[in-house]
């Protein structure tokens, strides 16, 4: 195993779904402050489940973003 193409890899996967995360929430929230579901203040529950099929890997990550 090459560790630099490696941890390259790992990184652009990364990077790809903070991104992609960060967009759909930031979404999911204006669209629920919109239409009276959120009122902007809340803190917000969240969960991320990482899954790799091939290693056996399946990981639930808990979190919370505040909006005030």
């Amino acid at each position: 195993m090459n560790e630099e193409t490696f941890n390259i890899g790992t990184r652009k996967f990364l990077k790809k779904v903070g991104v992609t995360s960060q967009r759909e929430i930031e979404k999911a929230v204006r669209e629920a402050i919109q239409s009276g579901k959120l009122k902007g203040d809340e803190t917000i529950k969240t969960k991320v489940t990482l899954e790799v099929e091939e290693l056996g890997v399946k990981i639930d990550i808990d979190g919370a973003i505040e909006l005030e």
